[in-house]
């Protein structure tokens, strides 16, 4: 289901008391709303929360606007979601909500109650950057290819016949994600295939761009990220099987020191996991297909990447 906040975000800009306005908003939305919060920007009742509100609701919201009047956003959703729908074979209750953020994530997945959830937030998707809002400038194009990846991590984590270890896990929570929780306990192996799964299933739903775009990498990173094949796998290879938020943080972040990002001598590039785990996941959803290694348990592509590698050296 597409729940759309973009109207309700509207009307807080034009009400003569936006902070009464958006709190009343946060009321309406709270279950997911406080959950985009807690797992992308901060708590909601931490001391700095009335300032982020209060920074997002003084924003130049001018590329918005121009954004809503030129693109039929809703519709391109609509069909994303018809087409993920049928590709990944949703099997369990799933929103997309399209709505406005605080300058966190350009896009990201929840579980609320059982429910999957996937967001986007359409400062970061305006065409140009802009500073008060903390807008990435993406073109607007690219939003089918992030509402694909956020559905594809909704799968893995909620589908009935999902064996993950983030399934596990959520249900472990309540049936809630929690970045935090699952960043401590999952292994960096199901981390990294759970990112790269996601790649792939944008892929195929929204096909035509260029390669680095899926991983939201500038295109000189991606052919970095290429050169690095061989050192990824080996600064990886001796993790796979333990869990820690550092491991989560050194491969699938952005903004962290080069010092934490330190392997074999190296400085890995920045979310060099989202790569990683594109190349780990390839030979699995080759062989049984995308909706099928969604749900396969991460030690499967090991299997997988091991026969592939068989067969080519044969």
């Amino acid at each position: 289901m597409l729940i759309n906040l973009l109207p309700e975000f509207l009307e807080i800009l034009a009400s003569p008391n936006r902070e009464a306005a958006y709190q009343r908003y946060l009321d309406a939305h709270r279950a997911v709303l406080s959950a985009y919060w807690s797992n992308y920007v901060l708590d909601l009742d931490s001391p700095h929360a009335a300032e982020v509100i209060a920074t997002a609701l003084r924003a130049d919201r001018s590329d918005l606007k121009a954004v809503l009047q030129s693109v039929r956003v809703s519709e391109m959703v609509q069909d994303t979601v018809a087409r993920a729908a049928d590709i990944l074979q949703i099997d369990a209750p799933t929103d997309v909500y399209l709505m406005v953020g605080v300058g966190a994530a350009n896009a990201g997945e929840l579980v609320v109650g059982g429910r999957g959830v996937a967001f986007v937030c359409l400062e970061h998707f305006t065409g140009r950057t802009n500073p008060t809002t903390y807008g990435l400038g993406l073109s607007p194009d690219l939003i089918p290819l992030w509402v694909a990846h956020e559905l594809a991590h909704t799968v893995r984590y909620t589908s009935p016949s999902s064996r993950s270890t983030m399934r596990r896990l959520v249900a472990e929570n309540g049936g809630n994600y929690d970045y935090w929780h699952t960043a401590s306990r999952a292994p960096l192996r199901e981390l990294l295939v759970n990112e790269g799964l996601a790649v792939h299933a944008a892929q195929k739903i929204a096909p035509g761009f260029d390669l680095s775009d899926y991983f939201g990498y500038p295109k000189r990173q991606f052919q970095r990220m290429r050169e690095l094949d061989a050192l990824l796998r080996r600064a990886a290879h001796h993790d796979l099987d333990r869990s820690g938020i550092g491991l989560r943080l050194r491969f699938l972040s952005g903004g962290l020191s080069p010092s934490s990002r330190l392997a074999l001598g190296r400085v890995l590039p920045e979310r060099s996991g989202y790569y990683l785990g594109y190349r780990m996941a390839e030979a699995l959803v080759q062989e049984i297909g995308l909706g099928a290694a969604l749900r396969a348990p991460a030690e499967q592509f090991e299997a997988a990447e091991d026969a592939a590698r068989e067969v080519r050296t044969a």
